[in-house]
């Protein structure tokens, strides 16, 4: 059975015939790769260390990588059935107030540490949700700062966010929640380097 684009061109010379169909194929190709950006998976870098060592860069104060920072994936499609879990590494649009506190704004990728309707607070870096300390398996002690904040709670449709290596990040601390409507997508793999290939 002959395609579509094979019975609309029937009449046509061959070569006509060769290039539409080249061209109809490209098209559906670039629509496929749009489609996948904008519902299901998404491509970043690391730009900062704030999310070192889960996440690395290269040619920032405190990266780790060597000629490559880390290139990963979000999957966008996730967050249609439900928010993403405490611990999750999450890619965001940013707060306007993060273009002020942090002289950057745009994409950010940081840990979703406190939930929406949790009330939080920080001493001496140590986290505490609804006046328990989180345990944080992904935070190494020399990158914890004693930062100290005082409590308060999470709007219902909002996260706090924070980098892994809160010494060197920018995030909810400075610039506050981050709305639902912000959330892009959660990491859940890296491609590149391919000596840091892996899922998450």
């Amino acid at each position: 059975m002959r395609n579509p684009v094979d019975r609309l061109t029937a009449g046509l010379p061959q070569s006509l015939r060769v290039t539409i169909d080249w061209v109809v194929t490209i098209a559906a190709a670039i629509g496929i790769v749009l489609l996948v950006k904008a519902y299901l998976v998404n491509p970043y870098r690391i730009p900062s260390a704030s999310m070192e060592p889960t996440l690395h860069c290269t040619g920032a104060v405190g990266c780790e990588a060597g000629r490559f920072s880390d290139r990963v994936l979000a999957n966008r499609f996730s967050l249609r059935f439900g928010d993403p879990e405490r611990g999750a590494v999450v890619v965001f649009t940013t707060p306007p107030a993060a273009e002020v506190q942090c002289g950057a704004g745009g994409t950010f990728v940081k840990r979703l540490i406190v939930l929406p309707g949790e009330t939080w607070r920080m001493e001496n870096g140590v986290v505490y949700v609804d006046g328990r300390r989180l345990r944080e398996p992904w935070l190494e002690p020399g990158r914890r700062d004693a930062d100290t904040r005082a409590s308060q709670r999470v709007p219902d449709d909002s996260f706090i966010m924070l980098g892994d290596n809160r010494t060197q990040s920018c995030d909810s601390r400075a610039w506050g929640a981050v709305p639902r409507d912000n959330l892009i997508g959660t990491v859940f793999a890296v491609y590149w380097p391919p000596t840091r290939i892996s899922l998450r």
